[in-house]
This record gives structure tokens, C-alpha cells and sequence, in this order.
């Protein structure tokens, strides 16, 4: 077998067999084929695409090119919930106790941020003395004792996708549905869930901008799931504007704790409820989303989930207490405010630059190695449909003292904004849910 016999075959859109994809794949973990020709074979994925059976034999190839979970050890379905990222997603924050709460067992293994948007173990690194590396034994007893755990992701966990995802960003060849998928559903099959439910996002903080570009992606990942046996759903959520109010870490996870309580944002509530109804079906705890939904909203009304989230801090390292008194979180040292420049209703918030001006307070990484404040980030006073009153204030920022990004990144959150004078047309949460079945709008 030849790489450029396999690059030619691509470029002509025929379908590739499964020991091909495998050669591929192997090539790309041991290094034994170029980067160039990976490249190349890469591109011609890009114009000419690939079938359904094809992309999973992509996912699978990618799942076990390393070390592949086996949860079986672990009681009950267990569900994997996964976001195509957004600004002020804190969704696994409130999902993870919740869904346990109410008998689902969550054995989730979650990423850092990298860039605008944020990443659930640095949000959860917030908690002092919190642990998000715990060994696979440790990790399996305890959701089988108390229902839940979040860990970082294994180093070892598809890393043929890493290295393929690392050369498409310097090749112009990561808008490609079929390789996005595959990524996507590379390792959430490698981290062996029985079911897969992606909140797929859309808008300006998103990497689909469009509902019909996440519908295509959605697609695409929940054929792969059903192709190798996993029962998958997709939700198309909006990401037109930030998730909630608060975008930083420790406030990410003081508006979780709002939410677990029965408070917080309605847009994050609702959000919550509905992906938290799917994972509910998925796992047989619910027979319907109307069902999965009484059951969640009586977790929240009981005290159960945040006395859920409470065992999670505690049984991985950090105070307790933090449930119950969010305060004892980090805090910046100055406050700014955003104040509105004319009269008007909020048409829009570019999420995308409210998540780059957090990063520019300290909130999140312009490069992998760059440590974050866990304390800085945006709290947002106004959102869509809001009316203000110049002068008003519109956000404030949680900043270092006498920080000269603070300046900057106030210019740029006064620049996402955009006013009209009459209210703006409401725009759904949840444009889609994709399934086996098809696409329910």
C-alpha cells in the first residue's frame, strides 16, 4: 500500500476501505508517512468528502489508535455529554450533578480551554484543592459510589487525532465535516460511554455559524455514533450571544452553583434542562423528555443536586463548602465598568469577542502553555432583548488591579454590542435536535 496510491484515490471521491483508513492512521501516530502526504490526503478529504460509512471507519481507526475505557466496570448506562464549544458554556458544571442526582452515572473526562473559549477542568480548577487527575480505578469507584466524577482527559486518548487536528490547523483544512466528526467522535467513543449526547453549537462564539452548517455537522456525528452502536442525539443550541451571564472560571462555576439552586440565568436553566432531559432518556431513567424534565426540576427543587455537587468537590480534593458559599471562590482585585454609549435595546452580543476579551484579562489561553487567572473574566449586566439608557451599565469586568488589559478588553466588550431602537426578534435556544431518526426543528 502506497500514500500517494491513497491520496490519488481520495482526490478522485472514491470510498476508502477500511485497512486503508487504517494505514492512514497508523502512519500518521508512528510518523512513518510525511506530513505532507497527510496534508494532501487531508485536503482531498476537504474537496471531495467522505461517505458515512467511511467517516466511521475514520472514527474508529482514530478511537483505537490508543488507550481505549472500558466503563463496564461502572453500574447503569453511562451517557457522555460533549459541547462543540461556546463563551460562558458551563453546561457540564451544572449537568454532571444534576443528571446524577437524578440516577445517571456521569463518568465524564473533560478538556482545558484553548483560546475564547473556556475548558471545564480549569473552571473546575478554580476550586482550590479540587483534582482533576485521579486514576482509573479511583475514578470508576467513585462514580459507583456517589454517581459522578469529572477528570481531565488521558494524555493517551485518541492521539491520532491530535496529531491529524495539529497539522489541519496549519494546512487550512480543518472546515471539513467528515474530519471535524471524526475528531469529535474519535474520543468520545474512545472514553467508552454507552451514549453520546453533542450540544452543537451555532453563531458568532461558535465555530458553525449557521443552524444549517451545525445541522450538516450533527448529522454527520450522529451517523457515526449510530454506525458503531451508540445510541447519539444532537442539539442545536444557540451561540449567537454568551451562555448565561458570567464568562471566567470562578464565576463560571459561582453561575453553575446559581443554577443548582434554582437562580441563575434563565437561557443556562433552560438549556440545562432540555440537554439534561436528553442524557435522562439516553441513560433509561426517563421515558420522555417531559418525564426527564419533572424529574430534573425536582433534583434542583430538593436540594438534591447541589448536595450532588457538593460530594463531587469533596470526594475529589476540594472544600465542600463552596456549594453552599461560592464566595470562598476567587475573586478578582478590581471591578470596571462597561457602560452603554446610546439608548436602546441589545440586538447582539458577538460572543466570539466577549470570549477574546476574557482571554485578554487572564481568562483563557492565547497558546497551550499559558497559565490562567482563575478570579479575572465578564460578568454581562444586558443582554439581547434588554433596553438600556446611555450610561447605563452593560457589564463589568473582573480584572487584575491596575491592569492595563483592562482598558483594552472594556473597549472590546463595548464594541460586541450592537443597539436598536425596537425590541429585536426573539431567537430559539434549541434551533434543532438531531437523531437516528431525523432532524426535529
Amino acid at each position: 500500500m502506497r500514500m500517494v496510491d491513497l491520496i490519488r484515490k481520495k482526490r478522485t471521491g472514491e470510498e476508502m476501505t477500511e485497512p486503508e483508513i487504517r494505514y492512514v492512521v497508523d502512519g500518521v501516530v508512528s510518523g512513518t508517512i510525511p506530513d505532507y502526504q497527510i496534508a494532501a490526503w487531508a485536503m482531498a478529504v476537504c474537496f471531495t468528502g467522505m461517505t458515512a460509512a467511511e467517516t466511521a471507519r475514520l472514527t474508529m481507526a482514530m478511537a483505537n489508535s490508543g488507550d481505549v475505557v472500558d466503563l463496564s466496570a461502572i453500574r447503569g448506562v453511562k451517557v457522555d455529554k460533549h459541547s462543540t464549544g461556546g463563551v460562558g458554556d458551563k453546561t457540564t458544571l451544572i449537568l454532571a450533578p444534576m443528571v446524577a442526582a437524578c440516577g445517571v452515572p456521569v463518568a465524564k473526562m473533560s478538556g482545558r480551554g484553548l483560546g475564547h473559549t473556556g475548558g471545564t477542568i480549569d473552571k473546575l480548577e478554580a476550586i482550590a484543592g479540587f483534582r482533576t487527575e485521579l486514576s482509573r480505578e479511583a475514578f470508576f469507584s467513585q462514580v459507583n459510589e456517589i454517581g459522578v466524577s469529572v477528570i481531565g482527559q488521558s494524555g493517551n486518548i485518541a492521539p491520532a487525532d491530535k496529531k491529524l487536528y495539529a497539522l489541519r490547523d496549519v494546512t487550512g483544512t480543518v472546515d471539513s465535516i467528515p474530519l471535524i466528526a471524526s475528531s469529535v467522535m474519535s474520543k468520545k467513543i474512545a472514553a467508552g460511554a454507552d451514549a453520546i449526547l453533542l450540544d452543537v453549537k451555532f453563531g458568532s462564539g461558535a465555530f458553525m455559524k449557521t443552524a444549517e452548517e451545525a445541522i450538516e455537522l450533527a448529522k454527520a456525528m450522529v451517523a457515526i455514533g449510530t454506525e458503531v452502536g451508540r445510541n447519539t442525539v444532537a442539539a442545536i443550541t444557540d451561540m449567537d450571544q454568551p451562555l448565561g451571564r458570567l464568562i471566567g472560571n470562578a464565576l463560571e462555576v459561582r453561575e453553575a452553583i446559581e443554577i443548582l439552586r434554582g437562580e441563575g440565568p434563565a437561557d443556562l436553566r433552560e438549556l440545562c434542562l432540555e440537554l439534561g432531559s436528553h442524557m435522562l432518556v439516553l441513560g433509561g431513567r426517563a421515558g420522555d423528555a417531559a418525564e426527564a424534565r419533572e424529574k430534573l426540576e425536582q433534583a434542583i427543587a430538593s436540594g438534591e443536586a447541589l448536595r450532588k455537587l457538593g460530594r463531587l468537590i469533596a470526594a475529589q480534593g476540594g472544600d465542600p463548602a463552596v456549594a453552599e458559599r461560592p464566595e470562598l471562590l476567587p475573586q478578582a482585585a478590581a471591578r470596571v465598568t462597561v457602560a452603554a454609549a446610546a439608548d436602546g435595546y441589545v440586538h447582539g452580543i458577538d460572543a466570539e469577542e466577549i470570549g477574546v476579551a476574557a482571554m485578554r484579562l487572564g481568562a483563557g489561553r492565547a497558546a497551550k502553555d499559558d497559565e490562567i487567572d482563575y478570579a479575572v473574566g465578564i460578568e454581562l449586566l444586558a443582554k439581547r432583548g434588554d433596553r438600556v439608557r446611555r450610561g447605563d451599565a452593560i457589564a463589568i469586568l473582573h480584572a487584575r488591579a491596575d491592569d492595563g488589559a483592562a482598558a483594552e478588553a472594556r473597549e472590546q466588550v463595548l464594541g460586541a454590542y450592537a443597539f436598536g431602537a425596537e425590541p429585536p426578534a426573539a431567537q430559539p435556544l434549541v434551533y434543532a435536535v438531531v437523531s437516528k431518526d431525523g432532524v426535529r426543528r
